[in-house]
């Protein structure tokens, strides 16, 4: 338990360097690989993932990370998936908070301070470097910010995402196994349940509180119990990608009531989403789930970081500024 305690707290130290200013060299290894959000996709060595900080660090110069959710764990296995899985890992969620001073991908600099909201998976090497990392920015939330929003037909809130209720999102020190094991065998039985029934209203629920709170990305927004769920994502998402498949999460990781995973998930468009009518496309999304249990085993909040703009680039339709 002391060895995640130390990964952990190495990299905290490497996330809020980089939101500083610290040389990408410094914190990542040479042979580093990076799964990045459209547009930037897979980044391999250092040079290249120097080339994504260095957009954000452009952007927002005097930026400071703030995270919300912080955990470490082992990466329990996932029988779907031939390649070799990496563990331990450190998941988290938060924002670059900063001034917009210059544009980002075309989305133009606001002057004022933005929340740039990046959910973040890392593995280190035997060095105490970043090796392995997935990455998911919420470009789409901060063109939001910036008053460029697309015209999608977003029915969830719009915000800034909070962390776990009560503080209980970061989670520094030793790890909670027992506990962390008990959260993701719940996260799993779960997932069992959301692919029974054809129709919503026959999907169990039995694993979520009745007033859990769901904070999607950007393009699908926030929602509130069973209904604004089904209502605002479940209902539209598998009408429009009926025959969704994963082929493993790279990311399966507990620490006493939270858990994380995150995958790609293979589907066929099938019917309109994001206000694209159906183009028959295959298509992949990249997603994590962040998860938070009360004293009773519920499901009490769920974050979806989610590569919108990359599922809409694959239907024909960049959402960036002058794409």
């Amino acid at each position: 338990m002391a060895e995640l305690a130390a990964e952990k707290a190495t990299v905290w130290l490497h996330l809020e360097a980089l939101s500083n200013g610290a040389a990408v060299a410094d914190v990542f290894a040479e042979d580093a690989i990076a799964d990045i959000a459209h547009p930037y996709g897979t980044l391999n060595g250092v040079d290249q993932i120097t080339s994504f900080y260095d957009d954000l660090r452009r952007a927002l110069p005097d930026a400071t990370w703030r995270p919300e959710f912080f955990i470490g764990g082992d990466n329990h296995p996932d029988d779907r998936m031939d390649a070799p899985r990496v563990s331990p890992q450190v998941a988290s969620l938060g924002h670059w908070q900063g001034t917009f001073t210059r544009p980002l991908l075309g989305i133009p600099a606001t002057g004022g301070v933005v929340h740039l909201r990046i959910c973040e998976v890392h593995h280190l090497n035997a060095q105490g470097q970043i090796a392995r990392s997935w990455i998911l920015p919420d470009f789409l939330d901060l063109m939001d910010q910036a008053g460029c929003f697309p015209d999608l037909p977003q029915t969830g809130a719009r915000g800034m995402w909070p962390g776990p209720r009560y503080g209980a999102g970061v989670r520094m020190g030793a790890a909670m196994p027992k506990a962390g094991a008990a959260s993701m065998a719940r996260v799993l039985d779960m997932h069992q349940a959301l692919g029974i029934g054809a129709d919503v209203s026959n999907v169990p629920m039995h694993h979520w509180h009745p007033d859990f709170m769901y904070y999607a990305s950007a393009g699908i927004g926030m929602c509130r119990g069973v209904e604004g769920f089904r209502l605002h994502h479940q209902a539209p998402f598998r009408a429009a990608f009926p025959d969704r498949h994963s082929k493993g999460h790279f990311v399966r990781i507990g620490d006493g009531p939270l858990a994380v995973t995150g995958g790609r998930l293979y589907a066929t468009h099938s019917a309109p989403y994001l206000g694209i009518p159906a183009t028959g496309k295959s298509v992949h999304m990249d997603v994590m789930d962040f998860y938070h249990f009360d004293e009773d085993g519920l499901i009490i909040e769920n974050w979806l970081p989610f590569d919108i703009l990359g599922l809409a680039h694959q239907l024909g339709h960049d959402l960036l500024p002058g794409c």
